[in-house]
């Protein structure tokens, strides 16, 4: 099924004003899918009980907050990767360097092998 896409105008970046506008590419989202709606299409492709499958979801979340927490980077085998990023404030030394120089955290997720597959594949439709 192929990716739907919509056009939306931009400004163009770092001019003042706006500068020249310019049409863009963008993927239309369409309704989510939660935690529960993972449990059921789980559940129906697995011997699994809805309960359990929400019970490791759930403690998946607790671990990955914990890693992360450690400095770890998350391995989601073909799904992908969690890992922190940090924006910080640029020092002269590295000895000014502290943690009081951080000034945004953030988590970035990489996809794993089959999403870029999904990805590499993609076929995309204007809506």
């Amino acid at each position: 099924m192929p990716i739907q896409i919509k056009s939306v105008e931009r400004p163009q970046p770092g001019v003042k004003g706006g500068g020249i506008k310019k049409h863009y590419a963008s993927p239309v989202h369409g309704q989510e899918i939660s935690l529960e709606g993972l449990t059921r299409g789980i559940e129906k492709t697995s011997t699994v009980s809805g309960a359990d499958i929400r019970a490791v979801l759930y403690a998946m979340v607790e671990e990955a907050v914990a890693g992360l927490s450690d400095g770890r980077i998350i391995r989601l085998g073909d799904l992908g990767s969690l890992r922190i990023t940090l924006s910080s404030e640029g020092k002269d030394t590295e000895e000014e360097v502290s943690a009081k120089s951080v000034k945004k955290a953030g988590v970035i997720f990489t996809p794993g092998k089959k999403l870029q597959e999904m990805l590499a594949n993609a076929r995309f439709t204007k809506v």
